[in-house]
């Protein structure tokens, strides 16, 4: 009976991480804005990209079949001194496209989208608008290894608070697990992503306010606490619960909160007092 109940334990502790793991991305900044409107007639579903790795520009597409609904892309740097530019949207058949200049990593740029038909006019999205971060490409070499160790460690992290919860056998191994996962995932293979992302290995504490690498280090620093309790008494389960909520609640966190960001504005006060000084 005891392997099933461990078996019935693993399995709550994945749902419990994937639960989490989709909530996480999907609240977070750089998740698509999908959503649908009616504009003259015409239902409109549309899909926002708040994020673009790699070179080029990051295009901006909608599907619309009225031909007599016409389209206008602004945008401009987020945190700039800039004006809005506006591009009108080319058309092939149904599909309605333009694009965004490329950015350096951690550059941000907002936009949004106007369509017309005749004198009336709506804007995509109606409330807000979309801001998009762009970002260098991560190999897949680094980036499937990062998210594997990652979602490992929060698994292993959640079996070790049920662990605690209702048995005591095997607290100690799987609080090593959950470090060793953590550690790797999150101290090794975070920081190359980082890297290829936005051209720095650490942007938490103490050189940054990156909620990804700060949530990264609390969480270490709770199992790190947790296994030498553990080790000076096998039965201190409340540390490795502890360990595990707090794991959870700041892995629920949503993904790329405070994350690293651009001030153009500061770019540009400080181009402004070299060419002054150059004069």
């Amino acid at each position: 009976m005891n392997w099933l109940k461990s078996l019935g334990l693993w399995i709550l502790a994945l749902l419990i991480t994937i639960g989490s793991a989709i909530y996480q991305r999907k609240t977070g900044p750089t998740y698509p804005i999908e959503n649908n409107i009616e504009f003259a007639g015409t239902e409109i579903d549309y899909k926002l990209l708040r994020s673009h790795g790699g070179e080029g520009d990051m295009p901006v597409e909608l599907v619309i079949s009225d031909t007599t609904i016409t389209s206008k892309l602004y945008f401009r740097r987020y945190k700039s001194l800039d004006d809005w530019t506006s591009r009108p949207m080319m058309r092939d058949d149904s599909l309605v496209h333009s694009s965004i200049p490329h950015q350096p990593p951690a550059g941000k740029v907002e936009y949004y989208i106007e369509l017309k038909n005749d004198d009336i006019s709506i804007t995509i999205p109606q409330s807000e608008t979309a801001i998009t971060r762009f970002k260098g490409d991560v190999p897949a070499a680094v980036l499937i290894p990062h998210i594997l160790f990652i979602f490992t460690a929060m698994l292993v992290s959640t079996r070790t608070g049920l662990e605690a919860l209702f048995s005591h056998e095997n607290l100690t191994l799987y609080t090593a697990w959950t470090l060793v996962f953590l550690f790797i995932g999150g101290m090794i293979m975070g920081p190359l992503v980082q890297k290829y992302a936005f051209d720095a290995y650490w942007t938490g504490f103490p050189f940054g306010t990156d909620l990804t690498d700060n949530k990264t280090l609390i969480a270490l620093i709770a199992w790190i606490i947790a296994y030498f309790m553990l080790r000076k008494r096998p039965k201190a389960k409340g540390w490795a619960l502890f360990a595990a909520i707090t794991t959870l609640v700041i892995f629920m966190i949503p993904h790329s909160m405070m994350g690293s960001e651009l001030d153009y504005t500061k770019l540009e006060t400080q181009t402004q007092s070299m060419q002054q000084s150059a004069n």
